[in-house]
């Protein structure tokens, strides 16, 4: 309480700006250049080259410092900062005047050690890398299109608001199941694990994301808890894990089927677009629509085919009746070539018969005579009996010719259509029949159909 009758001139009254200039002044003048050793934690780089980030005891204490890093002290660092990393930093402390904060301005940094979270979360890499957990042969692919997607994570998390707006851009005809769950602090890791092992007891969704947004390597080291990566590992569903910004690498990320750079990126890896989706089936309905155009084009040609050849069946009788022709031909001239063989065969055989006899007969004239006479007989039995049975060759042969049957009085009655006409029930008066003769064909007119009773 301020006394209002003390004496004003006693009193001293500071105006905001000048106290804090005061201690700005008070810390400058006594701490002009300081090192501090500490583990990194939040460590950010803005896009004008400035870097922020805070320091805090490697024992897990709970005091921390604010610091700022300015873009030339930034570029003069050789190696890449990260959170639980141990480093020491030479500057001086300051007060950042508009917000009224004590913050470190960071002037020199140089690596320290790995930190204590850092050497917990690469010794528990190491011990669940032996055992095979992060195996590339244990992951599996991702359903390429998913009817519904789970989601683990917390209801208030910006990571929900983002996956829910990728999916319900890319594909909106994905559902969506959400399995509610703490994300950061003490009761994070086994509200994780819980969420995670229901998630795949219900197995109602195709494929589970694992999210929550950036932050510190204490904010997200839920994610590096044991339980959780192993509660991941050994999830029935395909787990896509996506915490943290791009540079941000949990042991959940490693466990998991797949992992992506951001919530978002994982909400973009599940869900195909629908436009690429459609663009695929429009794909395939066009090939299968040039493959039933293709085959109905075959079939249509092959009908047309059997058509033209069922309208003509007097061409496959011309056809069979010309083959005919042909073969009674080869037949007559192969039997005319057999006996001028024959012919001469038996000439020969007789002159040379006839040769022989003369010799003998020279020689034995009586016996020789009698014997050529029996030898001219048989001679010309042999060969009236060859000439009788070729003879009644030929007259088969002659017997089957077709015009041979025409010529004795029979016709070969035809339809309109060119139809064999082998019934008189088929007929009936008015129809037109075309009869081919000995000599050529006719047109005839049916008036009377008699058909046989029996």
């Amino acid at each position: 309480m301020i006394d209002a009758a003390e004496p004003r001139r006693e009193r001293m009254v500071w105006g905001v700006a000048a106290l804090v200039h005061a201690v700005a002044d008070t810390l400058a003048a006594r701490y002009a250049s300081c090192t501090v050793r500490g583990e990194l934690s939040g460590f950010t780089k803005a896009g004008s080259g400035h870097c922020y980030l805070s320091l805090k005891d490697a024992d897990g204490g709970n005091a921390l410092l604010r610091c700022a890093m300015f873009r030339r002290t930034a570029a003069m660092l050789d190696f890449v900062p990260r959170d639980g990393q141990l480093v020491e930093v030479r500057g001086r402390v300051a007060v950042y005047e508009p917000r009224g904060d004590l913050q470190f301005v960071v002037e020199a940094m140089r690596p320290a050690g790995a930190g204590a979270l850092f050497e917990q979360f690469l010794r528990l890499k190491a011990r669940l890398e032996a055992e095979g957990l992060f195996d590339d042969e244990l992951k599996r692919a991702l359903p390429p299109y998913p009817r519904s997607v789970g989601v683990v994570t917390s209801l208030g998390a910006a990571a929900l608001h983002d996956v829910l707006t990728a999916l319900r851009r890319r594909a909106p005809h994905v559902s969506v199941v959400l399995y509610p769950s703490l994300v950061q602090g003490a009761d994070a890791p086994p509200a994780l694990v819980a969420a995670i092992e229901e998630a795949g007891r219900r197995a109602e969704v195709d494929t589970l994301i694992v999210c929550r947004g950036g932050g510190s390597l204490e904010d997200l080291w839920a994610f590096n808890d044991e339980r959780v990566v192993r509660a991941v590992a050994a999830c029935p569903l395909p787990v896509v894990c996506g915490v943290g910004h791009e540079t941000d690498v949990t042991l959940s990320d490693l466990a998991a089927d797949v992992r992506a750079p951001t919530p978002t990126a994982a909400a973009e890896l599940v869900s195909p677009t629908r436009e690429g989706g459609l663009a695929v089936l429009a794909t395939l309905a066009g090939v299968m629509s040039n493959r039933v155009h293709q085959v109905l084009d075959t079939q249509a040609q092959r009908l047309d085919r059997a058509t033209m050849r069922l309208m003509r069946p007097a061409d496959g009788v011309r056809r069979h009746a010309q083959r005919l022709t042909l073969l009674a031909q080869r037949l007559g001239a192969s039997t005319r070539q057999v006996v001028r063989e024959q012919g001469q065969r038996h000439d020969t055989l007789a002159a040379r018969l006839l040769r022989a006899t003369t010799v003998v007969h020279a020689r034995q004239p009586a016996r020789l005579d009698a014997l050529a006479g029996r030898l001219s007989r048989a001679v010309a039995v042999s060969r009236d009996t060859r000439q009788a049975r070729l003879a009644a060759l030929g007259s088969r042969l002659e017997t089957l010719d077709p015009k041979r049957v025409l010529s004795r009085g029979y016709a070969w009655l035809e339809d309109a259509q060119g139809q064999a006409v082998t019934a008189a029930a088929s007929l009936s008066p008015g129809q037109s029949v075309r009869a081919v003769l000995a000599d050529g064909a006719v047109v005839a007119e049916v008036r009377q159909v008699d058909v046989d009773p029996t």
